[in-house]
């Protein structure tokens, strides 16, 4: 019975330390991981750069290429993308 005593302190510890730190940082990344996944030609994206530019064409696979200037694009990597600053309507079929 005193040796369940002297580890109940560390699993207090772990479970605090999970819900407080681990759960949020998981649920964190699963939303970026969406939001990076739902990018669209015509967004206006943030790069973790801090460069805004607007996405010209989303390639197969990991892959964007964003304008950053007039007749400027550079191809970037989709989880470099840091945010989604505005998000183009989805076009209508009718």
């Amino acid at each position: 019975m005193d040796q369940l005593a002297q580890f109940i302190p560390l699993i207090l510890i772990f479970a605090i330390m999970y819900f407080l730190l681990i759960r949020p940082q998981q649920n964190k990344l699963k939303q970026h991981k969406a939001m990076v996944e739902a990018v669209r030609r015509g967004d206006q994206v943030i790069t973790q750069g801090g460069i805004i530019g607007k996405v010209t064409k989303v390639k197969d696979g990991q892959e964007v290429e964003v304008e950053i200037a007039k007749d400027v694009k550079v191809r970037l990597i989709k989880a470099t993308i840091a945010d989604v600053i505005s998000k183009t309507e989805p076009a209508n079929n009718n």
